[in-house]
Protein backbone atom coordinates (compact mmCIF):
# COMPACT_ATOMS: atom_id res chain seq x y z
CA UNK A 1 0.00 0.00 0.00
CA UNK A 2 0.78 3.44 -0.95
CA UNK A 3 -0.48 6.38 0.75
CA UNK A 4 1.06 10.41 0.87
CA UNK A 5 0.67 12.45 3.77
CA UNK A 6 0.97 16.46 3.46
CA UNK A 7 3.16 17.71 6.53
CA UNK A 8 3.36 21.75 7.07
CA UNK A 9 7.02 22.92 6.59
CA UNK A 10 7.25 23.81 10.09
CA UNK A 11 6.53 20.61 11.58
CA UNK A 12 9.73 18.91 8.99
CA UNK A 13 12.67 19.82 11.21
CA UNK A 14 11.50 18.85 14.58
CA UNK A 15 10.37 15.63 13.29
CA UNK A 16 13.56 14.98 11.54
CA UNK A 17 11.97 14.85 8.36
CA UNK A 18 14.20 17.63 6.67
CA UNK A 19 17.14 15.59 6.24
CA UNK A 20 18.01 12.47 3.60
CA UNK A 21 15.28 9.78 3.18
CA UNK A 22 12.14 11.41 4.62
CA UNK A 23 10.40 8.67 3.18
CA UNK A 24 12.56 6.16 5.76
CA UNK A 25 12.01 8.52 8.47
CA UNK A 26 8.78 8.45 8.45
CA UNK A 27 8.39 4.89 7.73
CA UNK A 28 10.34 4.35 10.94
CA UNK A 29 8.41 7.15 13.19
CA UNK A 30 5.45 4.72 12.09
CA UNK A 31 6.98 1.60 12.50
CA UNK A 32 8.47 2.38 16.48
CA UNK A 33 5.52 3.87 17.43
CA UNK A 34 3.10 1.08 16.46
CA UNK A 35 5.82 -1.28 18.62
CA UNK A 36 5.31 0.75 21.62
CA UNK A 37 1.77 0.76 21.21
CA UNK A 38 1.42 -2.94 20.74
CA UNK A 39 -0.31 -3.10 17.14
CA UNK A 40 3.15 -4.27 15.59
CA UNK A 41 5.32 -7.36 16.92
CA UNK A 42 9.30 -7.18 16.79
CA UNK A 43 9.38 -8.86 13.37
CA UNK A 44 7.14 -6.98 11.88
CA UNK A 45 9.01 -4.03 12.76
CA UNK A 46 11.55 -6.14 10.94
CA UNK A 47 9.74 -6.82 7.94
CA UNK A 48 8.24 -3.44 7.91
CA UNK A 49 11.96 -1.76 7.62
CA UNK A 50 13.09 -4.19 5.90
CA UNK A 51 16.29 -5.23 8.31
CA UNK A 52 17.34 -8.27 10.29
CA UNK A 53 16.90 -9.57 13.84
CA UNK A 54 19.65 -7.55 15.11
CA UNK A 55 19.19 -4.18 13.45
CA UNK A 56 16.10 -4.82 14.63
CA UNK A 57 17.11 -5.34 18.24
CA UNK A 58 19.52 -2.17 17.88
CA UNK A 59 16.63 0.05 16.28
CA UNK A 60 14.59 -0.29 19.35
CA UNK A 61 17.20 -0.21 21.55
CA UNK A 62 18.46 3.49 20.35
CA UNK A 63 15.26 4.73 20.25
CA UNK A 64 14.18 3.59 23.69
CA UNK A 65 11.56 0.69 22.88
CA UNK A 66 13.23 -2.11 24.38
CA UNK A 67 11.90 -5.12 26.29
CA UNK A 68 11.19 -3.00 29.12
CA UNK A 69 11.43 -5.84 31.89
CA UNK A 70 13.32 -5.07 35.11
CA UNK A 71 15.91 -7.26 36.81
CA UNK A 72 13.41 -8.89 39.44
CA UNK A 73 10.96 -9.26 36.47
CA UNK A 74 13.49 -11.39 34.44
CA UNK A 75 14.46 -13.56 36.94
CA UNK A 76 10.88 -14.43 37.73
CA UNK A 77 10.56 -14.98 33.88
CA UNK A 78 13.43 -17.29 33.86
CA UNK A 79 11.91 -19.10 36.62
CA UNK A 80 8.17 -19.57 35.29
CA UNK A 81 10.54 -20.78 31.98
CA UNK A 82 12.34 -23.60 33.90
CA UNK A 83 9.51 -24.61 35.44
CA UNK A 84 7.55 -24.99 32.35
CA UNK A 85 10.24 -26.67 30.61
CA UNK A 86 10.76 -29.31 33.44
CA UNK A 87 7.40 -30.73 33.23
Amino acid sequence: MTFTVEIPDSFARPLHLDGPQPDRRALEVFALEAYRAGELSRGQVSELLGIGFHETEQFLKAHNAGIGLTLDEFHEDAERLEKLLAR
